[in-house]
């Protein structure tokens, strides 16, 4: 497919590098030649220099034989103009990245179509629920939902006196085989292991497990982790996305005891305002008086997302070291993620990878539902629709001749869902979440068209 990319920030740069290696046709439009010049000293696509809101630029860019225009620059409005003459000049698919949520409001005077917008990617929204999630399931690192809520995959980091340090995958579900669950992959010492059955669990290993969402406090269960229970919450930031984890939480049926700090007293009266059960503070969220005094040691989970992250990693450090049982810190770059648990923090969230996915799962079509890719580890989480006449169908999975690296986790089937076994078999137009190295996507998906 030819692709037009509109934006060589940290999005667009992280598409580009992908859609490149699966082999489409990319050009990536900035008037920001560093940025440009950064694209083209790492990456196999075509880099066009000019103006996103230029008809000219936006036709020597090749926008009129593009099969996918994806505008994904920082700014609302450079998106959202490019995208209704990309429209018009005949891309056949427009993807926008909006950062405000003005187009997808109930009563809003303009939808995103009326812009000539396919899809619209709201980051800061996908992040904020990303969070909420986390917050649900304490002791998660990750937290993925899948095959419509009814499965989740979980992240868990195995602490040194876990009674599964030692242990086979195969001795862990032997030890526990009234609890249906799945390991679908490792992160150990910043590698990635897609494992197999012999594989022993090591202390400090991040696993990675897929269950039934109602099975997961059991499965959380068996790593030595309590799932505790979250009731006290302090945001730090009123930043669209501390205002909209703010806003989704007070919709729950849960009564959560909520503070959120903000530096800036214009906006922390605003929320204010808006937010009736939430007490606002105006004050600096990284000042340990303050934190101090506004009783951060009987707080149960700390959520820093300023726009900072420097800020939000050392505060969520000092919420740490103060025995908040969960912490959660917004970060932009990706090299922190990894890094995040090995310092200390419970959770890092990157609003932009959150972007990406989205973006990824109307790109690559076909019979492919979602793509999710892990913060952390180098592997993607597809769901894929099973074709009547492919590969895949009418036989175990034992017998099917997968790729390396990747693994079966779930299948969902007429309404029910199952974890994979060897001997499940994938019945024509079953949907099945599959766990995988980038490498072997496409393979992957090739098997169930």
């Amino acid at each position: 497919m030819k692709i037009v990319i509109i934006g060589a920030g940290e999005i667009g740069y992280d598409l580009a590098s992908v859609l490149s290696q699966e082999k489409h046709d990319v050009i990536v439009l900035d008037r920001d030649k560093q940025a440009l010049e950064r694209v083209v000293a790492n990456l196999d696509v075509l880099c066009f220099e000019g103006n996103a809101t230029s008809a000219k630029d936006l036709v020597d860019a090749g926008v009129k034989d593009a099969d996918i225009l994806i505008a994904v620059t920082s700014i609302d409005e450079v998106n959202m103009i490019a995208s209704m003459m990309s429209n018009r000049l005949g891309a056949e698919m427009v993807i926008a990245r909006v950062r405000s949520d003005e187009l997808s409001r109930p009563n809003a005077p303009l939808k995103s179509t009326d812009l000539g917008i396919d899809v619209l990617i709201h980051p800061e929204r996908s992040a904020a629920l990303e969070i909420v999630r986390l917050i649900k399931r304490a002791s998660a690192s990750d937290l993925v939902n899948l095959a419509d809520g009814r499965m989740q995959m979980i992240g868990l980091r195995i602490g040194k006196d876990s009674p599964l340090v030692g242990k086979t995958l195969v001795e862990y579900a032997e030890d526990f085989s009234d609890i249906t669950f799945r390991v679908v992959a490792i992160s150990r010492k910043g590698l990635t292991i897609i494992p197999s059955g012999s594989v022993r669990i090591q202390a400090y290993d991040q696993l990675f497990l897929m269950a039934k969402t109602e099975t997961i406090p059991a499965v959380i269960k068996t790593t030595g982790k309590p799932d505790v229970e979250i009731n006290r919450i302090m945001i730090a930031g009123g930043t669209p996305i501390g205002a909209m984890i703010a806003r989704i939480l007070c919709q729950e049926e849960k009564k959560w005891n909520i503070k959120l700090i903000e530096p800036d007293q214009d906006t922390a009266i605003e929320l204010a305002e808006e937010l009736k059960d939430v007490l606002v503070l105006n004050g600096n969220p990284t000042n340990p008086d303050l934190l101090a005094t506004e009783g951060i040691t009987d707080t149960d989970a700390f959520i820093s997302v300023t726009d900072d992250e420097e800020s939000n990693i050392i505060s969520c450090l000092m919420a740490k070291h103060l025995e908040v049982q969960k912490t959660v810190a917004l970060v932009s770059k990706s090299d922190y993620i990894p890094l995040s648990q090995t310092i200390g923090l419970d959770a890092a969230v990157n609003k932009k990878s959150a972007a990406s996915n989205e973006i990824h799962r109307h790109v690559r079509g076909g019979r492919v539902i979602s793509v999710t890719a892990l913060q952390g580890i180098k592997a993607e989480v597809i769901e894929l629709q099973a074709a009547p006449k492919s590969k895949v169908v009418k036989k175990p999975i034992q017998k099917i001749r997968f790729p390396d690296g990747c693994v079966v986790g779930g299948i969902l089937s007429n309404g029910s869902t199952d974890i994979a076994t060897g001997q499940s078999q994938i019945k024509p137009n079953d949907r099945v979440i599959i766990f995988c190295l980038p490498e072997a996507v496409d393979k992957v998906t090739s098997l169930f068209n």
